[in-house]
């Protein structure tokens, strides 16, 4: 008995590739380009999902892992219960204020590389508790979130232009709301 290898084909009869003209419309004339084969595409669609893909695919390829590092694109880790969060927003808090040393230093690029990497594992872990209680304590909650990354944002585009002074009120600002977030939990 003989077996013949099983081949996997696409069938593309049935998605035919879509194709614009690139001529561009003279200002004299109203006249878009024509579309070849029945595009259901935009330019500008096409154009975004162009960019988005370049982007996803040259992270770390043209910019390097440090970089790289400044496009957190997810807001909570999938399937972190909510007792993982309360357990863990303790140690991701001290991360957090572990850049005092850093800011100390001046040490203003690796201040924010640990800022946006400590702060988002921390933004996972309060928004995971967040919903997790019950619905008439969220609003306080979320006020107290909203302040400490507001503050923590401007933190990291203070160590950007390195404003010591207000990096330090920044600082100050997120010890004071991460106090009143764990005194809360």
């Amino acid at each position: 008995m003989s077996f013949t290898p099983l081949v996997l084909q696409p069938n593309l009869s049935y998605y035919p590739p879509t194709f614009t003209c690139c001529s561009k419309p003279s200002f004299g004339s109203r006249e878009m380009p024509q579309r070849v084969l029945g595009s259901n595409f935009s330019r500008r669609r096409v154009g975004g999902i162009a960019a988005m893909v370049s982007i996803l695919l040259a992270q770390e390829v043209i910019f390097g892992q440090e970089v790289a590092e400044g496009f957190e694109l997810k807001m909570v880790a999938p399937n972190q219960a909510f007792e993982e969060a309360l357990s863990e927003i303790r140690g991701h808090a001290q991360a957090l204020l572990q850049i005092k040393s850093l800011i100390e230093s001046e040490s203003w690029g690796e201040a924010q590389k640990v800022l946006r990497k400590n702060s988002a594992y921390l933004k996972q872990d309060i928004y995971t508790i967040i919903q997790g209680i019950p619905g008439n304590e969220r609003p306080e909650l979320r006020k107290l979130y909203s302040n400490l990354f507001n503050n923590a944002t401007r933190l990291d585009y203070a160590a950007r232009d390195k404003d010591a002074s207000r990096v330090w009120q920044c600082y100050d600002n997120i010890v004071v709301a991460l106090n009143d977030i764990l005194s809360r939990i």
